[in-house]
């Protein structure tokens, strides 16, 4: 039934009008690409057009981070970094409260949002379907990222063990997000042959701090969530992490991705990665909120989306997931 769901919420969210018209010519190879795009290098990204008409250069960047958690908490924390790619750019910069993931992939596929921080669940939809081109991510400085997948409970909660969730409930964040819901519901049913709402009651939040807050409330008797979030919220005091206790750490997983809409014109293009790479984070609101993750994130390094997100694609293989987009 979540395969259905899962399906269906991704169909709807990207039923979406088209913003530029789909490159028809013989020689555009696409892969799983949205027909709006082009291949030609074989990087499983969306190729910048080669058509200057289909060229954006907006007097305005709408920058978004992923709605994992409240996004007026993160307007201010990204505040320097956005004056920063403001200068560097040249262009204004404005923050983009986006509420969902859907509404995100949405913004950027019909051309309202340029520059973005897409979850690691839903970079692959973003990708594919809204033309984001991912090329960096947070690390610490010796080059260490990533975060895990945890099922928490309450620390009194009687469940144990993974196999304690039979007939009790769980909370995924949406449909979307590789933590809040497709690895950890992949992993139930392949590993433990726990099926969702047949074996155990789901519900979802909406987001990882709703799901954590959820928990140490006692709303939700599980939930699964991506652990640097956890580290994040204990660290501002916004959650006690000693009301909740963990019953499964995941592998390593990759972070948000940081990238840019594919039809912004190269020399934009190149000046957002400039700004990227060349933001001082000492004494910034990013440096107060995210090294105080684990490991801590201190600096923006170059990824691709074909290596990084690999996992992630192998995840949603398995689970059926289709990135087709209508």
């Amino acid at each position: 039934m979540l395969r259905r769901l899962f399906g269906m919420a991704a169909l709807a969210a990207l039923l979406l009008p088209a913003a530029a018209p789909a490159q028809t010519a013989a020689d555009c190879p696409r892969g799983s690409l949205d027909a709006r795009f082009c291949d030609r290098d074989q990087d499983m990204v969306a190729d910048t057009p080669t058509d200057p008409r289909q060229l954006v250069d907006p007097p305005v960047l709408v920058f978004a981070y992923t709605p994992v958690e409240d996004p007026a908490v993160y307007r201010r924390v990204w505040q320097e970094f956005m004056d920063h790619l403001a200068r560097v750019t040249g262009k204004r910069v404005q923050f983009f409260a986006v509420q969902s993931n859907a509404a995100q992939i949405e913004a950027m596929r019909a051309g309202r949002l340029h520059v973005a921080g897409f979850n690691t669940g839903s970079t692959p939809l973003a990708v594919n379907c809204a033309g984001f081109v991912p090329f960096a991510m947070m690390a610490s400085h010796d080059g260490r990222y990533g975060y895990e997948m945890e099922i928490i409970v309450h620390r009194d909660s009687p469940i144990q063990r993974i196999e304690d969730l039979r007939g009790r409930q769980l909370a995924f964040t949406a449909q979307t997000s590789n933590s809040g819901f497709k690895a950890p519901a992949a992993l139930l049913e392949r590993q433990f042959g726990l099926v969702a709402d047949r074996d155990y009651r789901t519900a979802f939040s909406g987001r990882h701090d709703n799901s954590i807050l959820g928990v140490a409330n006692r709303d939700y008797e599980a939930a699964a969530i991506a652990n640097s979030v956890l580290t994040r919220m204990a660290a501002r005091g916004a959650v006690n992490p000693a009301l909740l206790r963990s019953i499964y750490r995941s592998e390593t997983f990759p972070t948000t991705a940081y990238g840019y809409a594919h039809n912004l014109t190269p020399d934009l293009q190149a000046r957002i990665r400039e700004a990227f790479f060349s933001f001082n984070w000492e004494g910034t609101g990013l440096a107060r909120e995210f090294n105080t993750s684990q490991p801590p994130q201190e600096r923006f390094i170059p990824i691709t989306y074909r290596e990084h997100w690999s996992v992630i694609r192998q995840i949603d293989e398995a689970m059926g997931v289709s990135y087709a987009c209508r």
